[in-house]
């Protein structure tokens, strides 16, 4: 039987419609996690759901989960989908594509009378930008256990709000929906997502078929210096805390975002305190992103960063907490097959290709065989307002995607 057809114009007026909640004036969206926002996204999604017979449900994390029900309930269940949070002044398209592709894959399925065997199930996880509350994936992450629940909820934002206070209200607005063990067992996991780089668009690709993802670390550094009058302190007797800053940015950007031409260096956050124009600084705490795809190389460059820190630190104190440390991962080859495959089968243009972005498959492969689908968007932009993506190619990429979850339903039928 040839694979049931997805419907482009359902796909692209639900994942516009979404769009709207949080829209911003240049056609961005900020929807960040476990915000009023995002509980008016879960009514909306919850109100498809219900109009497509899916059963409801979420986690302690706050995940979100709609199943269509498989003929044996006690099977682990093919898991699609991605996140629907965003940046402050982040698009339409990341996350959120991938969540409403796996919806419409499902979707499509079910009109088609397909019966799986097992649980299909579309998931949007929390937080994985981390744009409010850092670092991100922090539903994926629970879920794979890489990180317990009570560290997660004791985050604060910069408004001081907990995780814990704002996950309770997103439950407290969903009393009646089921729960979910967290992580609980999955047969597999496949995720689409916009590729927020340029090398698909530059090489004419439609499908990028994700081999694995880059690996990643991240400190938050607090230098500790002493405050002081700007015109009697003499520079000698001075614990400037953005000096050191300085001394330390200077050999941080060739000595290790210089390593080679594959390393990935971002000083993204630097707060100084007081921050008046007549004190010496007295403390600044700053934010590291350093990604490699190769794992020796990546603590090679972590370890580098903390000795450069360390040395350039005095007068002044330091210390330096590290928020993650994610190696680099591969993607299981039996579903890159069959992505490729269903690329083909639709004369789809499609490519291997390595993420440089971190995503939440990548804490589901440490559980589950997983993969990655990803589509261009224009440009390469992605985190900003601009961010694009053809409805052509979100169509293509969700056809590929339901094709691979009907083969995998097949299968387990045939079976």
């Amino acid at each position: 039987m040839s694979p049931p057809a997805i419907s482009p114009e359902r796909l692209m007026a639900r994942l516009m419609r979404l769009a709207e909640i949080g829209a911003l004036p240049k056609g961005g969206v900020d929807r960040q996690a476990l915000t009023a926002g995002e509980i008016e996204a879960w009514r909306l999604i919850l109100a498809w759901a219900g109009e497509e017979g899916l059963e409801a449900a979420c986690d302690d994390a706050g995940s979100l989960f709609l199943t269509l029900p498989g003929t044996d309930r006690a099977l682990a269940p093919l898991l699609a989908g991605s996140h629907i949070d965003t940046q402050p002044t982040g698009g339409k398209y990341d996350g959120a594509a991938g969540v409403m592709a796996a919806l419409e894959a499902v979707v499509t399925l079910k009109r088609a009378g397909v019966a799986p065997r097992r649980d299909l199930t579309i998931v949007a996880w929390m937080n994985e930008e981390g744009s409010r509350f850092a670092p991100g994936m922090m539903g994926s992450e629970a879920f794979a256990g890489v990180r317990a629940l009570d560290e997660i909820r004791a985050v604060t934002d910069a408004e001081g709000v907990s995780v814990a206070t704002a996950l309770d209200a997103l439950h407290a607005a969903f009393r009646d929906l089921p729960r979910l063990p967290l992580g609980f067992p999955v047969a597999a996991y496949l995720e689409l997502h916009i590729e927020q780089g340029p090398v698909l668009e530059a090489e004419g690709k439609v499908v990028g078929v994700v081999t694995g993802i880059q690996g990643k670390k991240t400190w938050e550094g607090v230098i500790e210096g002493s405050p002081g009058h700007a015109g009697t302190l003499a520079m000698a007797e001075r614990r400037d805390a953005l000096a050191a800053f300085a001394r330390m940015a200077h050999r941080l950007y060739p000595e290790v975002g210089g390593h080679d031409d594959q390393v990935m260096f971002t000083i993204g956050r630097l707060v100084m305190e007081p921050n008046a124009p007549s004190v010496v600084p007295a403390r600044v705490t700053f934010r590291v992103d350093l990604r490699h795809p190769d794992g020796a190389a990546l603590d090679l460059l972590g370890a580098r960063f903390e000795a450069i820190c360390a040395e350039e630190a005095a007068p002044c104190g330091l210390a330096l907490t590290r928020l993650v440390d994610a190696p680099p991962n591969g993607f299981d080859a039996g579903l890159m097959a069959k992505i490729m495959a269903a690329a083909a089968r639709h004369a789809i243009p499609a490519m291997p290709i390595l993420s440089a972005a971190g995503h939440d498959a990548r804490h589901l492969a440490k559980v589950c065989p997983s993969a990655m689908i990803f589509i261009p968007c224009r440009d390469g932009v992605s985190h900003a307002e601009h961010e694009f993506a053809e409805p052509a190619h979100i169509a293509a990429g969700t056809q590929v995607l339901a094709d691979v979850l009907g083969e995998l339903v097949a299968e387990e039928t045939a079976s």
